[in-house]
């Protein structure tokens, strides 16, 4: 699996998580989940991705998104 693909499976996770817990738990989950989706348009934009730059550190094979 390359970061690219590791990107999406966290970022999906999160949302999922956040969503959940914004409905059961307390509804400032939903401003964690926006950050996440602003942080996934802009890196569409800009090519700018921080977890695609922290795989990278921790020896994850890089994917042709962020590169």
């Amino acid at each position: 699996m390359n970061s690219n693909r590791m990107v999406l499976a966290v970022a999906g996770t999160f949302i999922c998580t956040t969503v959940v817990l914004g409905f059961l738990v307390h509804l400032n989950w939903f401003y964690f989940t926006a950050f996440i989706g602003f942080m996934l348009f802009q890196s569409a934009f800009t090519k700018f991705c921080p977890m695609d730059i922290l795989f990278r550190k921790l020896g994850v094979r890089p994917g042709p998104l962020f590169t």
